[in-house]
C-alpha cells in the first residue's frame, strides 16, 4: 500500500518511520522537509491512503478530502468535532466511496491492555466493581509552550480520549453518564490535572495529568472473584500485569505476574491493523462518536465551573 504523511511533526515522523517503504511522500505547510505543502498538490494516482498527523483543527476538512475521493485514513486521535454530526458526515462519506477512516489509538497494541481484555471477555472475574486508571506524563512545558495545545480543556481531549477509548476497548460502549470530579490548571492556561467519574457497574476513575515528571500508567479493577492491575506501559517499562485471584471466605488471594521489558510494539502493530482494515473499507467512527460525545459533556461542564 502507499502511504503519504499528512503533518510532519513529532507524530508524523514516527508514522513515517513505521510505514517505511510504503511512504512516497510527506505533506507539511510548515516543515521544509515535506515534499509538498497541501493535500491537493499530491497527484492522487500517487496513493491510496493517508496518515494523517495534524492538529486537531485541521483534521475533519483533510479527512474529506481524503474519504471523498476515495482514499483510505489514518488520523491520530481524538477526532474531535463541536457536536457529533461532523464526525457522522465522515461516516457516510467513508461507508459512500468504500474507503477506511480510523482514528489511532496506539494503546490498544499494548500487550497487556488486550491481556486485560481477554480476561474480561472470559467472565473469569464475575462482576466487575470497579476500574481505576491513572495516565500522566511531564509535558505540562512543552504544552504551555506550544502555539496551538494549550488551549480549551488541556489534558483531557489529550490523555482523556486515551483512557475512554480504553474504557470501549474493555468494556463495550456503557451509557454511563460520566461526571468531572476534579480539573485544575496548576501551571497551564489548559487544565493540566483532570479526574472523571463514573457511575457503575462497573464504577469508574479516570485520572490524568501533565504533571507526572516520571511518565507512568495504572490501572486497579477490583471484581467478584478476583483482581487485576498493569503498572506502566512498555514503551516506559518495565510493564507488569499482575492477576489475584480472590480467597474465601478471605485470605491471601494466589497471584499471577507477567512483567515485559521490551520497546513499545503498538506503533507497528496499529499499522498492520490499519492496512488490514483497508482492505475492507472498515472504519471505527462509531467508537469517535462516543468518546466524542463524552468529551464535549465533560468540557462543557469543566470550563462552565461546574459538573454535569
Amino acid at each position: 500500500m502507499r502511504v503519504i504523511i499528512a503533518g510532519l511533526g513529532i507524530q508524523g515522523k514516527k508514522r513515517l518511520a513505521v510505514a517505511g517503504a510504503d511512504a512516497v511522500a510527506t505533506v507539511d505547510p510548515v516543515n521544509a522537509e515535506a515534499d509538498y505543502k497541501s493535500l491537493a498538490d499530491v497527484p492522487l494516482g500517487d496513493y491510496d491512503a493517508a496518515l494523517v498527523c495534524t492538529p486537531d483543527e485541521a483534521k475533519i476538512e483533510l479527512l474529506t478530502y481524503l474519504l471523498g475521493r476515495g482514499k483510505h485514513a489514518l488520523v491520530e486521535k481524538p477526532l474531535l468535532a463541536p457536536d457529533n454530526a461532523a464526525l457522522e458526515r465522515l461516516a457516510a462519506l467513508a461507508r459512500q466511496r468504500r474507503a477506511t477512516c480510523y482514528t489511532a489509538y496506539n494503546h490498544r497494541f499494548e500487550p497487556h491492555f488486550v491481556r486485560m481484555r481477554a480476561l474480561l471477555q472470559s467472565g473469569e472475574l464475575g462482576r466487575v466493581y470497579r476500574c481505576r486508571m491513572f495516565y500522566g506524563n511531564g509535558t505540562a512545558a512543552d504544552v504551555r509552550n506550544s502555539p496551538w495545545r494549550d488551549k480549551g480543556a488541556g489534558v483531557l481531549p489529550d490523555l482523556g480520549s486515551h483512557l475512554l477509548d480504553t474504557v470501549l476497548f474493555w468494556f463495550g460502549r456503557l451509557d454511563h453518564r460520566f461526571r468531572v470530579i476534579s480539573c485544575h490548571r496548576f501551571e497551564n492556561a489548559a487544565f493540566d490535572y483532570f479526574v472523571v467519574g463514573a457511575e457503575g457497574p462497573p464504577v469508574l476513575e479516570l485520572d490524568m495529568t501533565l504533571l507526572s515528571w516520571r511518565n507512568h500508567f495504572t490501572c486497579d479493577l477490583f471484581a467478584e472473584r478476583g483482581a487485576a492491575h498493569i503498572e506502566s506501559l512498555c514503551k516506559w517499562g518495565p510493564s507488569t500485569f499482575t492477576r489475584r485471584q480472590r480467597k474465601l471466605p478471605s485470605g491471601r488471594p494466589d497471584e499471577e505476574a507477567v512483567t515485559l521489558v521490551q520497546a513499545d510494539p503498538t506503533w507497528a502493530a496499529e499499522y498492520e491493523h490499519f492496512k488490514r482494515l483497508c482492505g475492507s473499507g472498515e472504519s471505527n467512527i462509531e467508537n469517535d462518536l462516543w468518546i466524542n460525545q463524552r468529551l464535549n459533556e465533560l468540557t462543557a461542564a469543566s470550563l462552565a465551573g461546574g459538573r454535569p
